[in-house]
């Protein structure tokens, strides 16, 4: 199925003459499909001979760090005059997997500012009309995916070298849980059958990404099972809650607790999970659901958030045993 238009790409390529400087920002707590289609279009851009700089709102998962050209990302929190000047010096920006310019937490108003060429390439619905071109489809599992036919529709298969296909693997394996949701799509799979003939060894990256955890996240995974789970039978649904001092007890570092909203789906008669994450101002939410359960939106009619059928994100600004009761009073 085709997601891109010919017009689209014209415009796109017309967008990529005289252009020296391009820069790619993706979203706030950059997961491994922002992170993977950012470095993938940096590595195709280079290639292209084009000045390119990736600039994320904060740092991502230590298990992403293996990522080929990972080092050259700019992390916009540690490096503000620099990224900045990188922005405003731009002669065109890619923004990367997310719908809602104030994804980019503390970046907006810089990014709302610029008068260049603006590109938005995403698969969450709705998005806002914050860029000049934008290619959006829910259809696809992942930004990884719309960005691997963005490639291929620009120019060819060849342009895809390893470092390419190890970057988007790596966003559609996430995106999808690996391949447990998201993913219903024949296209899907074909697109990974073409990443593999590149040389990649998915394996391998599954390993990186998934069996490289730290001792303290595994001990915090247990503690959530153990003492943090609610069933709530009588609704199909399940949750599990961390408080801000629990996370240092178990030395959070950003992305530990990745994964652990999936693990409620696997008993028997859950079809709704959730995971409450207390920070210092809000309450992170993440969403999961089975069948024909939506969570995208439940997120959306109830804790500000979006996202997917089966897979979502929210907010609460209210505390943490305030957000849990209403969200039990939902039901």
């Amino acid at each position: 199925m085709k997601h891109i238009t010919d017009n689209i790409i014209q415009n796109v390529k017309s967008s990529l003459k005289n252009v020296e400087k391009i820069v790619i920002i993706t979203h706030f707590n950059p997961d491994g499909d922002a992170v993977g289609s950012s470095l993938a279009l940096y590595h195709y851009l280079i290639k292209h001979q084009y000045k390119v700089s990736i600039i994320i709102p904060n740092r991502a998962p230590r298990f992403l760090k293996w990522l080929p050209g990972n080092e050259k990302i700019y992390i916009f929190e540690d490096t503000f005059d620099e990224s900045k000047a990188l922005i405003n010096e731009s002669d065109l920006t890619f923004f990367l997997d997310f719908n809602v310019i104030n994804r980019t937490q503390g970046m907006e108003n810089y990014l709302k500012a610029l008068s260049t060429k603006k590109i938005l390439i995403d698969h969450h619905p709705e998005p806002e009309n914050f860029a000049d071109i934008i290619i959006s489809s829910t259809d696809v599992s992942s930004t990884s995916e719309l960005l691997y036919e963005f490639i291929i529709s620009l120019g060819n298969e060849n342009d895809i070298n390893k470092d390419i296909a190890e970057c988007l693997y790596t966003g559609i394996m996430t995106d999808t849980g690996s391949f447990s949701y998201n993913s219903s799509l024949s296209q899907t799979y074909y697109i990974v059958s073409k990443l593999i003939e590149k040389g990649i060894d998915k394996d391998k990256i599954y390993w990186k990404v998934y069996d490289n955890y730290s001792v303290d996240r595994i001990r915090l995974l247990g503690y959530c099972l153990n003492k943090k789970l609610k069933v709530l039978p009588e609704y199909a649904t399940a949750y599990i809650s961390i408080t801000r001092k629990e996370l240092d007890v178990f030395n959070y570092e950003t992305g530990d607790s990745e994964g652990f909203v999936n693990y409620p789906l696997s008993i028997k008669g859950i079809v709704f999970s959730v995971i409450f994450i207390e920070h210092d101002e809000h309450v992170k939410i993440s969403f999961r659901s089975k069948g024909a359960f939506y969570a995208n939106r439940f997120a959306r009619n109830h804790f500000n958030g979006g996202g997917h059928q089966n897979a979502a994100g929210g907010n609460s600004e209210a505390s943490l045993e305030e957000t849990l009761q209403n969200f039990e009073n939902k039901f």
